[in-house]
C-alpha cells in the first residue's frame, strides 16, 4: 500500500476553533481542491459535537468529496498533579478514540502534556505512560492506533510539551510495547526542540505510523533564543518561528524521504503547513504538490 497524503487545517484552526468564522464542512470544500490530498486530519475542538448524527454528517461530506479521515490530531494532557484529572483528561481522550472509530479513521495523536514548572521528569514521563497505557485496551477495541508525537507545543496550550526533548521522548514511547502503539514524527518539531530532525527519525523510523510534514523558518530569532523563552513559561508559539511551505524551510526532505524508503513507509503523512488564511489555500498547494513529487521521486506513491 502506498503512503499517502492528508492535509491539517493549520491556518484555519483561529477561525475554526476561537472565531468560529468557518466549519468543518466549509473545510472540506476547500480541501477537496487540494492536489493528491485524500486524507484530513482534524482536530478535536473544530468539532461542533461528538454525537452520532454530527459525526455521521460529516463523514458522509468526506465521503462526498472521497476524503478519508484517517488522522486525529489530538492534544491531551496528561501532566496533571491530581489523580482526578489525569483520569479525566484520560476520558476525554477515550471521546477522542470513539470519534476516529465513528469517521472511519485508524489513528489518534497521544502526547504527554504540558511541562509544568513543578512536576520532575519522573513524575511526567510516569504519568504519560500510565495513561497510554490505560488507553491502549479503549483503542484497541475500536482498531486505532495511538501514536506519539515528538511535540512542540499545541497552539493553545499555555506551556511547551513536557516530552519535547528527544531523551525524555524516547524514554516514554521505549516503555510502550503495544501493536496499538506508534510514532507520529514531525521533522521541525525535533528541529524546535533543538534536536537533528535525522537524528530522531532514525531512532523511531521502524515505529512510525505517520509523519506530519511540516516546514519551519525562524524569521528574526535563533533557536538558542527559543531554547532560553522555554525555560519559562510561554503564553503562546514564539513569534520567531513560521510555519511555511514545505521543502522552502530548514528541513532536509530528500535525506527524510531516503529514510522513509529504507523502511517502506506506506502510512498517512499530514500536511501542516502555513499560519496565515490569506494565503493558506495557496501555500498548502505547494505543499501537497513538493511532497507528492517526493513521494514519487522515492517511490513511495
Amino acid at each position: 500500500m502506498p503512503a499517502q497524503l492528508a492535509a491539517f487545517p493549520k491556518c484555519y484552526l483561529d477561525d475554526l476553533v476561537v472565531h468560529h468564522t468557518m466549519t468543518l464542512f466549509e473545510w472540506i470544500e476547500k480541501a477537496a481542491t487540494l492536489p493528491h490530498v485524500t486524507g484530513l486530519e482534524l482536530y478535536p475542538p473544530a468539532l461542533e459535537s461528538t454525537e452520532p448524527g454530527y459525526l455521521q454528517r460529516l463523514k458522509a461530506a468526506m465521503d462526498e468529496h472521497h476524503l478519508q479521515m484517517p488522522m486525529m490530531c489530538a492534544s491531551p494532557d496528561f501532566i496533571q498533579r491530581d489523580t482526578a484529572q489525569r483520569e479525566a483528561e484520560i476520558e476525554r481522550q477515550k471521546t477522542v478514540i470513539d470519534v476516529v472509530a465513528a469517521l472511519g479513521g485508524g489513528t489518534c495523536r497521544v502526547l504527554s502534556g504540558q511541562r509544568l514548572p513543578d512536576v520532575s521528569r519522573a513524575e511526567g514521563i510516569q504519568w504519560t505512560v500510565e495513561a497510554i497505557q490505560a488507553l491502549l485496551p479503549h483503542a484497541e477495541a475500536r482498531g486505532v492506533i495511538l501514536v506519539m508525537e515528538n511535540h512542540y507545543k499545541d497552539g493553545y496550550w499555555q506551556y511547551p510539551e513536557f516530552a519535547q526533548a528527544r531523551d525524555i521522548y524516547l524514554e516514554i514511547i521505549s516503555q510502550i510495547d503495544s501493536p496499538w502503539f506508534g510514532v507520529n514524527y514531525d521533522p521541525s518539531n525535533a528541529l524546535i526542540a533543538g534536536d537533528d530532525p535525522i537524528e530522531l527519525l532514525q531512532a523511531v523510523k521502524h515505529r512510525m505510523v505517520t509523519m506530519h510534514a511540516s516546514d519551519r523558518s525562524l524569521e528574526g530569532g535563533t533557536i538558542e533564543d527559543l531554547r532560553r523563552m522555554d525555560a519559562d513559561p510561554m503564553q503562546g508559539y514564539a513569534s520567531f518561528v513560521k510555519h511555511g511551505i514545505i521543502g522552502r524551510g530548514l528541513i532536509d526532505y530528500d535525506r527524510i524521504f531516503s529514510i522513509l524508503a529504507e523502511v517502506n513507509f506506506a502510512g498517512w503523512i499530514s500536511i501542516e503547513d502555513g499560519q496565515d488564511p490569506t494565503v493558506g489555500m495557496e501555500h498548502l498547494r505547494e505543499s501537497a504538490e513538493f511532497l507528492w513529487n517526493k513521494l514519487t521521486q522515492y517511490g513511495l506513491a
